[in-house]
């Protein structure tokens, strides 16, 4: 039986891509386009926080969801909510062990995939989406500044980022979510992102103001030229 050389090895496993851009940016629309994109070995991986949109989700998340929607519902009926100083220390260390536990969860689905030879296209983010307050901001809780620190240096990155990137007025349009004011800074942050981590060379800005089908094929270009580099 011939062996395989290495190179051939090496050339079979896939990598990562991920899609940043603020809510209305298109990023879930253009990562699952990517997923029919033919010609493309994609799988696709939500790297965000929202428990509607998560594809891949521990159980004790779901959980932590649920509670979290009754406390909210508590507030709502006017019931306070609980001053116990060491009771709200206790939730929050639970809430960033937790955390930790799904973002590293997700990364071994994704290395998992990568390992198998799979492009695995990131809808967001972790380190993008919490790097203006775990890790740039300067007053921070410790729990925030655990959870940046360990994203900043244990947390694999992703080989490729692509920046969908449109002006304030056109997100809003289509989510109408936030403010324009909001926007506008989140815009900036995601935009100055790969160069306050370190990952110049591996980003990339799409116009996402583009028909949809430009979208996708800009970004499959992108994706197709970085495999030609490994």
């Amino acid at each position: 039986m011939t062996a395989v050389p290495p190179a051939r090895r090496r050339a079979r496993r896939g990598f990562t891509v991920a899609l940043i851009g603020c809510d209305g940016a298109g990023k879930t629309t253009v990562a699952r386009a990517l997923e029919r994109t033919p010609g493309l070995r994609v799988r696709y991986l939500y790297m965000g926080v929202s428990a509607d949109s998560s594809n891949r989700q521990l159980a004790t998340t779901r959980v932590a969801h649920s509670v979290k929607r009754m406390r909210r519902r508590r507030l709502q009926a006017g019931r306070p909510p609980t001053r116990s100083r060491a009771r709200r220390a206790g939730r929050a260390g639970l809430r960033l062990a937790n955390r930790l536990a799904e973002e590293w969860y997700r990364q071994l689905i994704a290395q998992a995939y990568v390992a198998r030879g799979w492009i695995v296209v990131f809808d967001r983010h972790f380190l993008a989406d919490y790097h203006a307050s775990d890790v740039a901001a300067a007053d921070r809780p410790v729990s925030r500044r655990i959870h940046g620190w360990m994203l900043v240096h244990a947390y694999p990155r992703p080989q490729l980022v692509i920046v969908l990137d449109a002006p304030p007025e056109v997100v809003h349009a289509r989510k109408g979510e936030g403010t324009l004011a909001s926007l506008a800074r989140g815009r900036a942050e995601y935009l100055s992102f790969a160069s306050a981590v370190g990952l110049d060379r591996t980003v990339a800005v799409i116009r996402a103001t583009q028909p949809l089908p430009a979208v996708v094929e800009d970004a499959a270009g992108l994706i197709r030229d970085a495999a030609g580099h490994r």
